[in-house]
């Protein structure tokens, strides 16, 4: 979720790590949300939810502080 004062020069960046998750075959599907308050991305193919959140940690929205970034393990049928 985007904080207070969220810097959208920071969404290049955001576009080319999501780009490079994606080159990796770890980036399942991503977008924002509609109302523009953040978004998401769902991975796959990954060891562990601790290996999400270093992920998810290493986005630069996150490095910046720009955004809260939650994880979540979703189990899908």
């Amino acid at each position: 979720m985007r904080r207070p004062g969220f810097d959208a020069g920071l969404l290049p960046a955001h576009a080319a790590f999501l780009d490079a998750l994606r080159e990796r075959g770890v980036l399942d599907a991503s977008g924002g949300f509609a109302d523009r308050s953040g978004g998401a991305y769902l991975l796959r193919g990954i060891a562990d939810l601790d290996e999400a959140r270093r992920i998810a940690e290493s986005d630069p929205l996150a490095i910046h502080g720009a955004s809260d970034i939650v994880v979540h393990e979703w189990h899908t049928r």
